[in-house]
């Protein structure tokens, strides 16, 4: 694809790109060998890992978790009124979209009581290992996941035609929770609304965005302030994933959106035989 080789013109150390459609990897560019951190696109990898879990009745949405109010599904959905990093709340839950890695932390702590295991553990046996992801979990669940472009892709795919749990419930993982929240999306500015589903960031129609114009607004995803992003956008039936070892900044608030836009004009519109997830 001519559209991954904009990422030689980013000044950044180690990039790599690709794009992936359910029935495989559709081309990548780049520094494909090369484990980077993932920084915050980890929680879309804790956010799958608590779906497993839910789905085995080992939490549930709806259970307390974190500050007095809260249950879990506010925790994954950065609505707990926990700040970004911090034990004690600053809103009362279900108030406002505060972003929160603390958060996040909590709820991998409450997957790792009830199934009596450390997270990394069941995160390895939920995730890595069925999907052949050859990076590893060093630190936080909510950005310690180092790995390369494949195991990015093998996310993205997942994203795209899930095998680890029952599409309906990623569907309601990619849906927004809470509506109506208003937030600050880090790097970009406040947004109304600032929708989010359970880890997954939503596009809908938020504007500035990392994502394209071109991106539907069913696009979901994450990025990473080490300089990463993969992207979903079930309309279109692909994902675009991109490591570097540039932190995000504004260089990335005009790169990021280009190559969506000149990813998704050149694959083209999504195949009679792809069926978008979401609602």
């Amino acid at each position: 694809m001519d559209a991954l080789q904009l990422i030689d013109g980013w000044d950044a150390p180690g990039a790599a790109a690709g794009v992936v459609r359910d029935a495989g990897v559709v081309a990548t560019h780049g520094a494909e060998e090369v484990e980077v951190p993932w920084a915050s696109v980890t929680k879309l990898l804790t956010g799958i890992t608590l779906l497993v879990a839910l789905e085995e009745g080992t939490v549930d949405l709806d259970e307390p978790a974190g500050p007095p109010g809260a249950t879990l599904r506010h925790l994954l959905a950065h609505a707990s009124g926990l700040p970004i990093d911090g034990s004690e709340p600053i809103a009362e839950p279900g108030r406002r979209r505060i972003y929160s890695n603390t958060g996040i932390e909590l709820a991998a702590e409450l997957l790792e009581q009830r199934a009596e295991m450390p997270f990394a553990d069941y995160f390895q046996h939920a995730v890595v290992t069925p999907l052949g992801l050859r990076g590893w979990l060093d630190g936080s669940p909510a950005s310690g996941y180092r790995g390369p472009l494949a195991d990015l892709l093998a996310v993205g795919r997942e994203l795209l035609a899930p095998t680890l749990v029952a599409a309906e419930t990623l569907a309601e993982a990619t849906s927004v929770q809470f509506p109506g929240l208003d937030g600050v999306l880090p790097g970009l500015g406040r947004m109304k609304p600032n929708d989010w589903g359970l880890t997954f960031e939503l596009r809908d129609s938020k504007s500035p965005h990392w994502t394209g114009s071109r991106n539907s607004p069913r696009t979901f995803g994450h990025f990473g302030r080490s300089g990463t992003f993969l992207w979903v956008d079930p309309a279109a039936g692909i994902a675009c994933g991109v490591l570097t070892g540039r932190d995000f900044g504004d260089w990335a608030k005009e790169a990021w959106p280009s190559l969506s836009d000149a990813v998704l004009e050149e694959v083209g519109p999504a195949s009679p035989q792809v069926e978008p997830n979401g609602p």
